[in-house]
């Protein structure tokens, strides 16, 4: 025999269970839930997009945040890629300007712009002389010095050009960015025009 206070108690539960306001919130709870589900496995696809090149494998990623609800999401976090495909082409075209300035800042012969060590007196492929050797040790000579830095021996002046050293080294000087001169420049007042 069923005891009387257990059976109203299951019949309030059950009453409880069939209420509108219940089934009101049940289904509210369970749209939210399958609209959160759809919006992981839409974030899943958009992430993978970003971050993996071949698209059969972006249907393979998007496929895992549908098929098991909320765990396949992550699992994705767990073997994506850490990189965007952005950031992989961001990264790669730094190394290449890094590289071309580092190419940029070897020394060239200034006539047919070979790669030239800073201590050689001459170019080896166009045999253009670059520097002056010192008449008594014979280390290479820069155009302005006075006199050897290895040797001590005083330059003679007939050998220095000053113009000439100095209208060399100014076609040296580039540009930073081809518009902002690494020496200043006077700029021009509006009471000298």
């Amino acid at each position: 025999m069923i005891d009387l206070p257990l059976c109203t108690s299951f019949t309030a539960l059950h009453d409880l269970l069939h209420s509108t306001g219940f089934v009101v919130a049940r289904n509210v709870a369970v749209l939210l839930a399958v609209l959160f589900w759809l919006g992981l496995a839409s974030w899943v696809h958009r992430d993978a997009r970003r971050r993996i090149g071949k698209p059969f494998l972006v249907f393979l990623a998007t496929l895992l945040g549908l098929a098991p609800p909320y765990i396949g999401p992550v699992v994705y976090l767990l073997f994506r890629p850490s990189e965007t495909l952005y950031d992989v082409r961001a990264r790669r075209v730094e190394l290449q300007a890094l590289e071309q300035q580092l190419a940029r800042s070897q020394p060239a012969c200034p006539v047919c712009n070979s790669w030239i060590e800073p201590d050689f007196v001459g170019c080896p492929v166009c045999t253009t002389m670059l520097r002056q050797p010192c008449a008594a040790c014979k280390a290479p000579l820069e155009p302005l010095w006075q006199m050897c830095p290895y040797c001590t021996t005083p330059v003679e002046p007939s050998m220095v050009d000053l113009d000439v050293a100095l209208t060399a080294e100014v076609k040296t000087i580039s540009l930073v960015d081809d518009t902002i001169p690494l020496v200043p420049q006077a700029e021009p007042r509006a009471a000298d025009a």
